[in-house]
């Protein structure tokens, strides 16, 4: 069996470790008998994958006590919606800050809930920048302030937390969750679909301070609810079991490596080898502000675009595929998440420069 190296943008690649424990437990999880697509929610085989996965999460972020982790569906798109149905019903208004096309998104689905302030944007950089927080205008009034984290699709990253005052910040970190540590006491909630850094499509985490709980607008679905998602242990309706087992596995994985610091110095020599050749290259460009730059999601483009073809199927003969760029805006994009080894960043690299060479 041959394994290539995948830099899709998600469902992105999972540890090998991980996968192969997957199969062999496929057919019998643990001496059960049972596949863990077979099991009941609330059989106590699950419940035991269910805590394990809550108490290794919660040890990875070092969640405080006064922390919710909710295991959902619906993915990022979906809590667009859950968050403001959760949230605005506080004061009526939010801000969001747009730094990209996911936070456009959250920021237009918002404003079906209530009133959207956008108190910063970096539309007139086309999103190649976090705007400095100094040109911020925010409502103090606001029942939340709303980033995206890492925008996947331009590959742009806060490596900064904003200060929201005493408004609660909200944070999409679907595409860095888990890269590195974070300080999850500076947030009031976070969300974050699975297919990036913890696992398989179909699972969403949130993570939410108790005292958000119970402030939902009327007509929020009870399954959207956070506060009887809460009240429930998400379980008031059948949550991704599979998609939780395989996170569960993929937090134990993160464990071994020596948790969220060891992971976050691996990423960041394997984002620095790419932009470092990135930067010397006069063939290929990357347009982002470079203290802005994803360490997860790397765009780029190649001088003479008329070549982008040749690129992709050279690459893909070489073991390296979903380097096509996101449909709207072309070039290329190399997503480099948790279990994308070294050796995927320096094969891509020297194809680069082999390209080069033979194109430049």
């Amino acid at each position: 069996m041959t394994r290539v190296f995948n830099f899709s943008s998600g469902p992105a690649a999972l540890p090998e470790p991980v996968l192969r424990q997957a199969a062999a437990e496929m057919l019998d999880w643990q001496g059960s008998g049972m596949s863990v697509m077979e099991m009941s929610h609330r059989g106590k085989e699950f419940m035991s994958i269910h805590a394990q996965a809550q108490s290794l999460l919660r040890e990875l972020l070092s969640i405080p006590p006064n922390y919710r982790v909710l295991f959902m569906q619906g993915g990022a798109i979906g809590e667009n919606a859950i968050v403001p149905m959760n949230l605005i019903g506080r004061t009526g208004r939010a801000d969001y800050i747009v730094t990209g096309d996911w936070s456009a998104k959250s920021a237009k689905e918002a404003a079906r809930y209530g009133k959207v302030n956008l108190a910063a944007s970096a539309e007139g950089s086309n999103y190649t920048e976090v705007p400095p927080q100094a040109t911020w205008k925010l409502d103090p009034g606001a029942s939340y302030v709303h980033i995206c984290s890492n925008e996947t699709i331009r590959g742009v990253e806060y490596h900064w937390t904003p200060d929201a005052g005493k408004v609660p910040l909200v944070a999409d970190m679907s595409s860095n969750i888990l890269s590195r540590p974070i300080d999850v006491g500076r947030y009031g909630l976070i969300y974050a679909g699975a297919q990036k850094n913890m696992g398989p499509s179909g699972l969403t985490v949130v993570i939410v301070r108790e005292d958000l709980l119970g402030h939902a607008l009327p007509a929020t679905p009870s399954a959207f609810n956070y506060q009887v998602q809460s009240e429930n242990d998400s379980m008031y309706n059948t949550p991704p079991t599979y998609a939780i087992y395989i996170a569960s596995l993929v937090f134990g994985w993160l464990k071994a490596q020596g948790g969220l610091a060891a992971i976050e110095r691996h990423n960041r020599d394997k984002a620095a080898i790419l932009y470092d050749y990135l930067d010397r290259s006069a063939f290929y460009r990357n347009t982002v502000a470079r203290e802005d730059r994803s360490l997860m999601n790397v765009p780029f483009r190649l001088k003479d675009e008329s070549l982008d073809d040749a690129f992709l199927q050279g690459a893909q003969a070489r073991g390296m595929v979903q380097l096509k760029g996101h449909r709207s805006v072309g070039g290329m994009r190399a997503s480099i998440y948790n279990a994308m080894p070294m050796e995927g960043i320096r094969a891509l690299v020297a194809y680069m420069e082999e390209f080069e060479a033979g194109h430049a």
